[in-house]
Parts: C-alpha cells; structure tokens; sequence
C-alpha cells in the first residue's frame, strides 16, 4: 500500500515510540498535490505500557495499515527517489 492511500480513521502500526504501536490516523496525509511529512495520529501507548495520546507522527514512521481484517505494509517514496523518477523522465523526453 502506497503511503497516499491512507485515509482518516484507518488504524495504523507505527515505530514512533521506538517499538511498534498501533494508532489511529485523524488527519489525511495528502496536502496539495504531495503528501506531508507528518501526521496527526491517536497513539495507543497502552499497548507497551505508556499513555495514549494525539500527537503528530512522521509518516516515514509507519509500517502497516490494516485494511480488509489484513495488516498490509506501507510503502514510501523518498525524496531521492522522486528526484531519481524526474530525471529519468526528463531523460526519455
């Protein structure tokens, strides 16, 4: 799943808090025509033993979306490589 499918309210598996925790996605990553580099998301903390929370999250931080009763793995796109894409587009013009 690509990182701009995500949508408000899906649960997500996110290293934020260093181990894998599970949260609630309250905003849409899509800004414009790219997407933000963070995220205003539920953390459930309780889930090691911490505080749940609302705090923002760095969207290269999350790992899995669950989505159809399966966690399905988040793939991102960094900066590198959209830099990589354009010259290679520019390149075949």
């Amino acid at each position: 799943m690509d990182i701009k499918d995500i949508k408000k309210g899906d649960k997500i598996l996110h290293k934020h808090l260093s181990t894998p925790v599970s949260g609630i996605v309250m905003e849409s990553p899509i800004q414009g025509r790219g997407v933000r580099s963070t995220i205003l998301v539920d953390v459930k903390g309780s889930d090691v033993g911490l505080f749940d929370e609302i705090g923002s999250i760095y969207t290269s931080e999350i790992l899995k979306v669950f989505r159809d009763g399966n966690w399905l793995p988040v793939e991102h796109q960094t900066r590198s490589d959209q830099f990589v894409m354009g010259s290679i587009l520019e390149f075949e013009k």
